[in-house]
């Protein structure tokens, strides 16, 4: 909703409010904390939510930084509780094509990734949160936006009021901030269903920690398996084609029928979670309202194709530019400097999202692209890498994207 009332800077308690305490919201809110600037988080969702469902598990080194650049020892925290899988393989229709073994990290330094629930990550920053003093305001899902020069009027839905000078919207998918400050989406939806899969591990008789994929996997009629190891569990992606029927592949009883046949059989009775999948490659065409009031961040700002894990590791620098861009707004001279914060944050964040959903649309053309072109890259990789190992590591690398980033931002 825009215009109103004017809104009084006298009825500002918080400078900035966030609206979403996932983790994306909280390294936003503990970003604000870093700079000085009270910051209040309102979530929809109880105290007690159940957080089910196949969510982040890979934090890259560069957002362990950013973790710990904002809350010192929170990257660390998250490292140290994580786990870091020493070999990746990648097979080839059951033939292995690429091996490599990583030196054991430094236990002085941050590692070059680390691998957990999402629920621990939450846990770890909502800690962290409450260490740094942020404000949780609970079961108040965000209903209207009043959106000023000034500031903005946020009316939640059971009847509250909260005046504040910017808003960083972190509420997911379907964000009502994005919706009220009347920012679209643009992108596509990759046409074919993928099976995510989280197991928990045998502490008995546990795998080794390999991170595994495998092209068209023999014993899955030629679709694509990933094996993923995170503290506690594994995940397992399952690419279906396109001419697959979705109810054969996914819920619990399927899912106990196909697992067996891509890795030990007890695993079938240690599932945890299923989820399905067509992936949105989608950004928001602004970062930013029209009245350089509203900030949006994480899944509100851009949804992508998990392969590179760009994700939360693109949401956390959202983040935390919106917070530094919140900072240099309130201190400007002149309203149109804060303005110019502002935009410069959206610009940069935008350029970021744009070349993310474009580096996951790269890699998944390169692990299901049907063309007869991508398709004879694939086998002729498969079938020279023994004598000339680049290809492959140009097969291992591929579902992941352009490892480098755009320039004048983060890397993600």
């Amino acid at each position: 909703m825009l215009g109103g009332q004017p809104v009084s800077l006298q009825d500002i308690a918080f400078p900035a409010i966030v609206v979403g305490a996932g983790p994306v919201g909280m390294t936003a809110a503990l970003a604000l904390r870093h700079e000085n600037i009270p910051v209040m988080v309102l979530e929809a969702e109880s105290q007690d939510r159940l957080r089910p469902g196949s969510r982040a598990i890979f934090l890259h080194k560069a957002t362990l930084q950013l973790l710990e650049d904002i809350a010192p020892s929170l990257g660390k925290t998250m490292a140290q509780h994580g786990v870091v899988w020493p070999v990746k393989r990648t097979w080839f229709e059951g033939q292995e094509v690429y091996t490599k073994t990583y030196p054991s990290p430094s236990p002085d330094t941050l590692p070059p990734f680390t691998s957990l629930p999402q629920v621990q990550i939450e846990q770890f920053l909502y800690q962290a949160c409450l260490e740094q003093g942020v404000e949780f305001v609970w079961s108040s899902p965000v209903e209207t936006l009043q959106i000023e020069p000034t500031g903005v009027v946020v009316k939640t839905r059971n009847g509250h009021t909260y005046t504040t000078s910017y808003v960083i919207g972190a509420d997911g998918a379907h964000s009502t901030v994005r919706h009220a400050a009347h920012i679209d989406m643009e992108g596509t939806r990759s046409a074919n269903t993928f099976i995510v899969v989280d197991v928990s591990e045998d502490p008995d008789d546990p795998l080794p920690l390999e991170r595994v994929f495998h092209y068209n996997h023999p014993q899955m009629d030629g679709r694509n398996v990933l094996f993923v190891p995170f503290a506690g569990g594994w995940r397992i992606d399952l690419q279906l084609k396109d001419s697959d029927v979705v109810e054969d592949f996914a819920g619990l009883d399927a899912v106990r029928r196909w697992l067996p046949l891509v890795m030990d059989k007890k695993y079938a009775d240690r599932i945890t979670w299923v989820s399905t999948y067509q992936f949105l490659q989608v950004v928001a065409n602004s970062f930013t309202d029209s009245l350089y009031r509203v900030l949006l961040v994480g899944e509100a700002a851009h949804l992508f194709a998990p392969f590179g894990a760009r994700g939360f590791n693109s949401g956390v620098p959202d983040a935390v530019t919106a917070a530094q861009a919140i900072h240099q707004a309130l201190n400007a001279k002149s309203s149109s400097a804060a303005q110019e914060a502002i935009a410069h944050f959206a610009e940069q964040r935008h350029h970021a999202a744009i070349y993310n959903r474009n580096a996951a649309g790269i890699a998944l053309e390169h692990i299901q692209g049907a063309s007869s072109g991508m398709q004879a890259k694939r086998y002729v990789a498969a079938a020279l890498s023994p004598a000339w190992p680049a290809l492959g590591r140009w097969l291992d690398e591929g579902p992941y994207g352009p490892r480098s980033g755009p320039s004048a931002t983060t890397k993600y």
